[in-house]
């Protein structure tokens, strides 16, 4: 349902426990967009000071774009890019290639990343035994980044991450106000029935956000989703030996989100704000979540053989729900192993 464990007092396997951190404490209180601007400024000044070579995950979007702008002389922008063969699927590499073309004029080091399915069968294995868990679908690809940037010789890796959860850039959830029904049913992964036998609805999560019958999106997303997001990165990093820096998610919007404002197409808008300063008169690409071809990768996974899924359960879900019960059913051959 949270793609985490939602109970901090349960594990699969005390072999394997978990490993999850909370969000950064005393995180800067942000209430217009001169002062986001000036933390994301600030904080990467003041991280990146006496490292000898940064790297930074650059996407196609305008969260890691921003970055860019403060990252110093010397360092190494990294993008991800999915393959499968004989399939043309989403790259981001030429989005962010105009970036860099745009916001430093004497040219930057770019590295394209390629993940492979064969990546997700290997990669996942070692990265749910770290993290004591089944692992989320982006750590595969942000593991292998990793492990470029350390071998090129970098000893920090920097990310984007969290902008989204926590300045209201999930416009499809806040698009409407969600009873807590609806909300469960649209946010929720896939619920547990859908393949396993023998399950139990664990709402909690939910609950803590519920206010009169309806979620409360933003803090949802700043407070309960964010961290868990977060730590997909820390796992994948921590893996790689590499540090990793996440500025975003040291802020938190201290004001209302002007929902009528998102509404009205303008998602994230002092993140757009702060964007626009830096690149004045660029375009705006459409947002798009970090590419991973599951739908094309799991397309003729047969499904889960164990005895706790139910038979042909995958045959009508999506390639990222796939990818939930593929990853659960191999973490618990893992822990049997252990056994």
């Amino acid at each position: 349902m949270y793609r985490i464990i939602s109970d901090d007092t349960k594990c699969f396997s005390e072999d394997y426990p978990p490993n999850y951190l909370p969000m950064p404490a005393d995180r800067e209180k942000i209430h217009n967009s001169q002062e986001l601007y000036d933390s994301l400024e600030r904080q990467m000044k003041e991280y990146t000071r006496g490292k000898k070579k940064c790297a930074l995950a650059l996407s196609g979007g305008i969260d890691s774009a921003i970055l860019l702008k403060f990252m110093p002389e010397g360092s190494v922008a990294y993008t991800f890019k999915c393959v499968v063969p004989g399939i043309e699927v989403t790259d981001e590499s030429p989005q962010a290639a105009e970036y860099i073309k745009y916001a430093v004029p004497d040219g930057m080091e770019h590295k394209i990343v390629p993940v492979y399915w064969e990546d997700m069968e290997e990669i996942s294995i070692p990265l749910m035994k770290r993290k004591g868990a089944p692992i989320h679908s982006i750590e595969v690809q942000i593991h292998k980044a990793a492990l470029q940037a350390k071998a090129d010789g970098c000893d920090c890796f920097i990310f984007g991450e969290t902008a989204d959860c926590v300045y209201g850039g999930h416009s499809n959830l806040l698009a409407r106000d969600w009873p807590i029904g609806d909300f469960i049913d649209r946010w929720s992964f896939l619920m547990p029935h859908r393949a396993l036998k023998d399950v139990e609805m664990d709402i909690r999560p939910y609950l803590e956000y519920e206010k009169d019958g309806y979620i409360d999106v933003l803090p949802f997303l700043s407070l309960y989703e964010a961290p868990a997001s977060l730590n997909s990165y820390r796992n994948a990093c921590g893996m790689a030996g590499i540090e990793f820096f996440a500025p975003y998610a040291h802020t938190i919007m201290d004001v209302p989100l002007d929902l009528e404002r998102v509404r009205k197409g303008e998602n994230k808008y002092l993140v757009r704000e702060v964007f626009e300063k830096l690149y004045p008169g660029f375009t705006v690409p459409p947002k798009t979540p970090m590419p991973r071809p599951m739908n094309e990768w799991l397309e003729d996974w047969a499904g889960p053989t164990r005895e706790e899924f139910w038979p042909h359960c995958t045959d009508y879900m999506t390639g990222d729900q796939k990818w939930l019960v593929y990853s659960l059913e191999k973490f618990l051959d893992i822990i049997d192993e252990r056994k």
